[in-house]
């Protein structure tokens, strides 16, 4: 978790203080100026060896020289909230692990080869203790966040103590969504006064602890497996489990805890609109980004008096609770979404739009799977008259427009600033991620198709603005129908969804969300047969489906969890028992497939309620773009009551004017 005290504190004490008003008010904010930045670069200078090496660069401390007059200097905000989370005060480890009662649980990552042997290992050397595994007390998930209460977390907290438990070794967290869930039972253990050990895989190690931090426990400690859990063969996992993890995790559980370990968790609050940094722009954005307050692209400088100019395009005061985000559980105000506001190069007439946002990047359904190693890629589109007004783009080449992508920038440095995901700490996608986008609905065509467009499906009123969040395992790749059937452009869309289901080969979960963009020219076509996307969307259902034997195949030899094959089940045990579960059937061989049967047993891939339709792009081309991927989130915006008096100082037309009858 970052906070942006970690390297103010050479400077801080000898800020200037000025007086500044907001809403009419007298209050007191930290001003910095070239005092600022002289004490910034001295503290620099006196740990040049550690900065360079630490940030890989090799470069000299910058020189303490004033600005020249010449060249612009700034002082800015910081870009991040504070926590609302609380840090525990955690119990002293034990002495020993001879006579103790232990859990050794998780689910994740041939936890059926390691936790057995840790057991055995146990006994062995502590043949005192009591060794209690997962089928006997069952795991927490992840933690819940503050003020929530989750039944599954409640009964192992409940076991945790009814059994006596006195350590907890939890584990093996080997990608970004399971790690977060080994994590929780040794975080809930720790809430209880209980040691806890987390296993975790070598990239993953840094997440454990982070999740931890921001969850309240100052110190995690991680017994890091050398190597991917599923990629190992049984003996060298054992081999692992014995000569690698066992004597970190008995010493993560009997040494004592460092000052050193504690104090990585400390903060330091102030006033949220209180200068952090002055200096030129260059110098700015390489702070910013030593702050990891930024992607790596450069920023324009987030000053006091530009970010109090966004506010007055939002209902919300500038220390007003927007929400408090996971997973740093920060509490985010209307101040923090204008200061990344200004970064990411949004006017601040979107200001709407991106509290809006900010209120989505909380929400379950949407950030659920935002840690994983595959790669979910965050977006969003908009729907309703102010995109209209605002310009904001619905046709070819659009997420590449200056506001579609300023947008996007924004949730790319809202993840990062207002959530708390990072790269490499809490977002582990394998090889990285596109940059969010922004799409917006081509309500007009809808219209001439005689379709509702998707918010108006979700429940809002027509003329209401809504943005919708999402996420997808891919993007581009599209399908362009060549044929004015209504039926066979059906059929093409189904085959193409059975083919992108949850990760490459449909390995994952049987169902999966998916947005699927389409063109005019193809919406036209199908709503001749089908009269709205509710009725496509019930055929589509029954359409598309895939063969159960390569759904199986894909399920056991690319299964994203542990390994199948060479475990109790060989490939025809496991495409029965897969069968029952995904409710196989008898059906008539789709369409697409060159065969001479005319039944095959086949699983369904979609599910009512899990795939959203939008008319989009370029109405002069005939495409149609599947994208599997995570759960959504609409947010209706939230307008200034003078709306349309600022819109009109800013040259823009009256919102009535875009309305659609």
């Amino acid at each position: 978790m970052k906070h942006f005290s970690i390297t103010l504190k050479a400077f801080v004490f000898l800020a200037s203080f000025a007086l500044c008003f907001s809403a009419g008010a007298q209050v007191q904010r930290m001003i910095c100026d070239e005092t600022c930045r002289a004490e910034y670069q001295k503290t620099e200078k006196t740990q040049p060896a550690t900065k360079a090496a630490a940030q890989g660069t090799g470069k000299k401390a910058s020189s303490s020289s004033p600005i020249p007059a010449a060249v612009q200097g700034y002082s800015v905000v910081s870009p991040i909230g504070f926590s609302n989370v609380e840090m525990i005060r955690q119990s002293p480890r034990l002495e020993t692990l001879n006579g103790k009662t232990i859990a050794v649980v998780g689910v994740s990552f041939m936890t059926h080869i390691t936790h057995p042997e840790i057991k055995r290992l146990i006994l062995e050397n502590y043949p005192k203790a009591k060794v209690i595994l997962l089928d006997e007390i069952g795991i927490s998930g992840p933690y819940p966040a503050p003020g929530v209460t989750r039944k599954q977390n409640e009964e192992f907290k409940a076991r945790l103590q009814s059994m006596g438990v006195e350590a907890v070794i939890s584990g093996n967290g080997g990608c970004g969504l399971c790690t977060p869930k080994e994590t929780g039972s040794a975080i809930t253990a720790e809430y209880l006064g209980i040691p806890a050990v987390v296993i975790a895989g070598p990239g993953f190690s840094d997440q454990v602890r982070y999740t931890a931090r921001n969850n309240g426990v100052p110190v995690m400690r991680v017994a890091q497996y050398p190597g991917a859990f599923a990629a190992d063969t049984e003996e060298t996992l054992l081999k692992n489990t014995r000569e690698v993890l066992w004597p970190q995790i008995v010493k993560a559980l009997t040494d004592p805890l460092t000052p050193e370990e504690i104090s990585a968790a400390s903060t330091v609050k102030g006033d949220i609109r209180d200068d952090v940094f002055y200096g030129t722009l260059d110098e700015i954005n390489d702070y910013f980004k030593k702050q990891n307050w930024t992607d790596g692209l450069p920023i324009i400088p987030p000053t006091f008096k530009k970010v109090s100019e966004y506010l007055k395009y939002t209902p919300y005061r500038y220390d007003e609770t927007v929400a408090v985000l996971p997973i740093a559980h920060r509490n985010t105000t209307a101040w923090h979404v204008a200061v990344n506001a200004v970064m990411s190069g949004c006017k601040p007439e979107y200001m709407p739009i991106l509290i809006a946002m900010t209120k989505g990047l909380g929400d379950g359904n949407f950030r659920r799977t935002l840690a994983s190693t595959h790669a979910w890629s965050p977006y969003c589109w908009l729907n309703g008259p102010v995109a209209r007004q605002l310009g904001i783009d619905c046709g070819q080449g659009q997420i590449n427009e200056e506001a579609n992508a300023a947008i996007g920038r924004f949730m790319n440095l809202a993840l990062m600033n207002l959530c708390g995901y990072y790269v490499k700490q809490d977002r582990m996608g394998t090889f990285g991620y596109l940059m969010p986008w922004c799409l917006v609905e081509d309500e007009e065509a809808c219209r001439r198709v005689g379709w509702n467009p998707y918010h108006v499906r979700k429940g809002f009123d027509g003329n209401e603005s809504v943005i919708t969040l999402g996420s997808t395992l891919l993007w581009g790749n599209n399908m362009a129908p060549s044929t004015t059937d209504p039926v066979k452009v059906m059929q093409l869309i189904a085959w193409d969804i059975s083919e992108r289901a949850q990760f490459a080969l449909g390995s994952g979960r049987q169902y999966t969300f998916r947005t699927i963009m389409m063109t005019e020219p193809v919406a036209a076509i199908l709503a001749q047969k089908f009269k709205s996307p509710e009725a496509l969307e019930q055929i589509l259902i029954a359409e598309s489906r895939r063969p159960l034997k390569e759904r199986a195949f894909a399920n056991y030899y690319a299964n994203p969890g542990s390994r199948k094959d060479g475990g109790e089940h060989n490939l025809k045990q496991y495409t029965a028992h897969l069968g029952k579960v995904e409710e196989a059937e008898m059906t008539a061989v789709p369409g697409w497939y060159d065969s001479d049967a005319t039944e095959m047993k086949t699983v369904p891939t979609m599910k009512r309620g899990m795939t959203a339709l939008i008319i989009t792009g370029d109405n002069a081309r005939n495409k149609v773009q599947t994208m599997p991927g995570g759960g959504y989130v609409s947010v209706a915006l939230e307008l200034p009551q003078k709306w349309d008096e600022f819109m009109q100082e800013l040259g823009y037309h009256p919102l009535k004017n875009y309305y659609l009858r």
